[in-house]
């Protein structure tokens, strides 16, 4: 299996970070307060500044923990060239769908930690492009498109499932998904061999739902 840990790391200051993206992911972090982060957490809220100061450093380190998460899976699916299977599985841990969830309202917030964020992901999507020895004539404009495609299916869950005539967020949906975004990478970023082992990845992923 992936070697990223799952959240089985309990210590106050996580929990107190694992309630946090929970309730930014669902409500925002304007709407979460540090009152509802701490009741979630089980904390008070003094020990929440003591561990993070304020809500803006708490936000900081959700920012940091979801992003180096995300990035050291992304870096094991395509390890040596080819697919970890095992990565792609573990990116379809609560975990994970959370981590994804809560940089998705993250970067449409608003704020100026989000649009920070939003360059730093389109710059990982170029480095990973530029790796991937992506044939592009705009390697930029494909990076923003790249992670355009993938804040659509956070920001728009009812065209999208109604679109597909089936729940996006559902196994289903999320596989028919990824078999949408893995056609469309194919001839940028992926080896024949490459796009054949993500389908079958993907469909394998479907099997075990």
């Amino acid at each position: 299996m992936s070697s990223i840990p799952a959240s089985e790391d309990l210590t106050a200051r996580a929990r107190i970070r694992d309630a946090a993206l929970q309730l930014f992911a669902e409500h925002g972090v304007a709407n979460a307060s540090i009152r509802d982060i701490a009741a979630a957490a089980g904390v008070s809220s003094g020990l929440i500044r003591h561990h993070f100061g304020s809500k803006e450093a708490l936000r900081d380190a959700c920012d940091t923990y979801a992003m180096d998460r995300i990035t050291r899976l992304r870096e094991e699916a395509f390890a040596n060239g080819h697919l970890a299977e095992d990565a792609l599985m573990g990116a379809q841990t609560p975990m994970m769908r959370l981590l994804q969830r809560y940089l998705m309202k993250s970067m449409l917030d608003g704020s100026e930690a989000a649009a920070v964020m939003f360059d730093d992901v389109v710059r990982q999507a170029e480095e990973w492009l530029r790796a991937a020895g992506a044939q592009t004539r705009d390697l930029r404009a494909t990076a923003v498109v790249l992670c355009v495609m993938q804040v659509a299916g956070f920001l728009m869950p009812a065209e999208i499932s109604r679109a597909l005539a089936v729940d996006v967020n559902s196994d289903a949906g999320r596989v028919r998904l990824y078999h949408g975004m893995v056609d469309l990478m194919a001839n940028a970023l992926l080896t024949p061999d490459q796009t054949a082992d993500i389908h079958t990845a993907i469909d394998r992923l479907a099997e075990g739902a």
